[in-house]
């Protein structure tokens, strides 16, 4: 089974992306932020198929987030989409150039969420 990880403070969006991916056929490890993830990138030793980050996050936010995972050797190819509310196209810029596949602004759907898994490779 595919594993993904969905990074989010907001507890409410973190269950509903992991009914979606559930759904989808995936193995969901949630992380209630940047810091949080990468314990979980350790305790998993970087086996994901997707990664899912918010931007808005306390401590390490999710632009920091993904520069730190791809820095990892082991995620280096792990298709990573940013979910956020961060809609102006610096933003978006910023996040494509520090390693996120997709862009993903909330509100979403399944349906956005799978077709974006499906450009990233990670679903048929």
């Amino acid at each position: 089974m595919s594993k993904a990880m969905v990074v989010d403070d907001s507890r409410t969006i973190r269950i509903i992306l992991a009914k979606m991916l559930s759904e989808l056929g995936f193995e969901v490890c949630p992380a209630a932020g940047g810091k949080e993830a990468l314990e979980v990138v350790e305790r998993e030793n970087g086996n994901f198929s997707a990664i899912m980050a918010d931007w808005n996050m306390p401590e390490m936010n999710g632009l920091e987030l993904v520069k730190q995972l791809r820095s990892d050797p082991r995620l280096s190819a792990v298709p990573i989409m940013m979910i956020t509310t961060e809609t102006e196209t610096r933003q978006v810029m910023a996040a494509l150039e520090a390693g996120a596949n997709e862009y993903v602004m909330k509100p979403f759907s399944r349906d956005i969420i799978a077709d974006k898994l499906r450009l990233m490779g990670v679903l048929e």
